[in-house]
């Protein structure tokens, strides 16, 4: 098995050509596809327009819009296995008179209702030549990363407000169902675990899951044979826009995507790998023309651009990467150095030099002091303290909030206690404190000393240690690990397309309420030190530092006041 070669983007694409494009295929017929949000978002991901052409699709259409007819064309529809996109495609075929394509060829992402289905087959079914549920409700966000797209989640399954209620419920069956199609799409039939404290949504999750797995395993035919720049910098949808001649020049943008190898190769290094091995892939360009000497800079990139169309697009997409890695280091430098110092002597309660923080206290107080710093940072800092204390005083949390004059923002800190981590300590209960993987002789950067637990988490997995107290199993069948990394969850078929990976095991962890850019990194970590095993991560959403103290601060609010940004 070769854990990064296919990867989720490429797997996704595969099974929609095999489904949606190979199932109706006629020779010299051309198409129109009709998508909505969610599957917009779902194709953009995995596939480009070029692809879509070599498939037989001329035009992309939002199924929620007006549209000129085209009745000569036959029309694709994938969509969401909703109200309003089911009725967009009932007002293409309101009457067979005024239809606005020859014929529909529908495919669901997943289950359709039986009030739909039904809506569609007395308004629309002759018009219908085909009409399936190809089963993946997630975004393959990178080669080893899905998410499945719930950015309300977190407020929905820790608000105190929602407890025992019918939304939560309803959004725990939503991202069981969506974690199936992902095994489906994988062509796994995994075994389940879960955490088991401090809060209870892990285990409703985990049987959740085990009994759609086996639900979908019945009734399936084939059954029955994923990053400090998007923390300093303003990255959004992916997008990232700089200037190539500094604050005057001309703004840009580009894409940071996975078809982009460069950024592929640096994007979850650190950021003094990348600093040294961008210049290196440079001077390789520009050496095979031999177009430029001396020292490279952006000005000498420019003219090699125009020298070497050829190498052009390369250039181009290395001069985004020099330009992304200046942005990070500006921003950097700073202050942000000597803040990475503190969070990371307050994460580990030791310094640089591996000697034990006698005084957290005097740690922090820099911190708090420092008028650059803006409130995220302190508050992420005093939670840094909360944490590495096992929880401190109702006197001492009253004074850091007043001192500090994060009042509006007191909430960021005390929510945390809706996730089971304790703020407010009491000298007479004494809190457990998890025992970490020992990690002093693996070699690190001093600014980059923490390893987050979902990574001792994934190692303790493969390598068969993690306790079943605190990690149940909900499978009937527990998986077995023969040591070498294969796994024997349950009995099911040889999947066609991974007979080259026979040897090889996968461990799929899903973590609710979000996952951050070092976590996934994790995963890429644990799958190239374990080569028989490959690490797949996800979540509902992507969390920044910021994104995530606010939606923490959100808990406390009543659900009406709650908006939420999709990624």
């Amino acid at each position: 098995m070769a854990p990064a070669v296919r990867g989720l983007k490429s797997l996704v694409w595969q099974k929609l050509k095999s489904s949606i494009f190979d199932d109706c295929r006629k020779e010299d017929e051309w198409k129109i596809i009709l998508l909505d949000d969610y599957t917009t978002k779902l194709l953009s991901l995995c596939c480009k327009m070029t692809d879509l052409l070599a498939e037989g699709i001329t035009v992309v259409e939002n199924v929620y819009k007006n549209r000129e007819p085209v009745p000569h064309m036959k029309a694709i529809y994938f969509i969401t296995p909703t109200k309003k996109s089911v009725d967009g495609l009932i007002d293409d075929f309101i009457s067979r008179s005024s239809s606005r394509y020859k014929a529909a060829y529908v495919y669901f992402t997943d289950f359709c209702p039986d009030n739909l289905f039904n809506k569609m087959k007395s308004s629309c079914s002759k018009s219908i030549r085909r009409c399936k549920e190809i089963n993946i409700s997630f975004f393959p966000y990178e080669s080893q990363v899905f998410t499945l797209n719930v950015p309300d989640a977190f407020y929905r399954c820790y608000s105190p407000t929602l407890e025992k209620t019918k939304d939560k419920d309803a959004v725990m069956e939503t991202m069981a169902e969506q974690i199936v199609t992902l095994c489906a799409t994988l062509e796994e039939n995994p075994g389940v675990r879960c955490k088991s404290m401090p809060s209870d949504n892990a285990s409703k999750l985990a049987h959740l899951v085990e009994k759609y797995l086996e639900d979908y395993y019945k009734t399936d035919e084939k059954s029955q044979i994923k990053a400090m720049a998007y923390d300093l910098l303003p990255i959004e949808n992916d997008t990232y826009k700089y200037k190539t001649d500094g604050p005057a020049g001309k703004e840009k943008e580009a894409i940071l995507e996975e078809d982009d190898e460069l950024w592929v190769k640096i994007r979850h290094k650190h950021i003094a790998d990348v600093i040294e091995e961008i210049p290196k892939l440079l001077k390789e360009v520009s050496s095979k023309k031999k177009a430029t000497e001396g020292k490279l800079s952006l000005s000498s990139l420019a003219q090699l651009m125009k020298k070497m169309p050829h190498y052009r697009k390369e250039i181009t997409r290395q001069v985004v990467h020099l330009n992304l890695a200046e942005d990070c280091m500006s921003k950097f430098k700073p202050n942000i150095e000597r803040l990475c110092k503190t969070e990371q002597d307050l994460a580990l309660g030791t310094d640089a030099e591996g000697q034990k923080v006698k005084d957290l206290m005097r740690v922090l107080l820099p911190v708090l002091l420092n008028k650059s710093h803006d409130n995220y940072d302190k508050i992420r800092a005093i939670l840094l303290y909360i944490f590495s204390t096992n929880g401190t005083t109702q006197e001492n949390l009253d004074k850091l909030i007043q001192n500090v004059q994060i009042e509006s923002d007191s909430d960021m800190i005390r929510n945390w206690k809706y996730l089971g981590v304790p703020i407010i300590s009491s000298s007479a209960v004494q809190q457990h404190k998890q025992t970490r993987r020992d990690r002093s002789s693996e070699e690190t950067f001093q600014l980059s000393r923490w390893t987050p637990v979902i990574k001792d988490v994934m190692e303790d997995a493969i390598e068969n240690k993690l306790d079943s107290k605190d990690w149940p199993y909900c499978s009937q069948c527990p998986p077995t690990w023969n040591g070498s990394g294969a796994v024997s969850a349950r009995q099911k078929p040889k999947a066609s397309y991974q007979d080259e990976r026979k040897s090889s095991a996968r461990l799929i962890v899903f973590v609710i309420g979000g996952i951050t850019y070092s976590e996934m990194r994790s995963a890429y970590e644990v799958s190239q030190a374990y080569k028989s095993c490959e690490v797949i991560i996800g979540s509902t959403h992507i969390l920044t530092p910021r994104r995530l103290l606010d939606e923490v601060k959100s808990l406390s609010k009543p659900k009406d006041t709650v908006c939420v940004k999709d990624e």
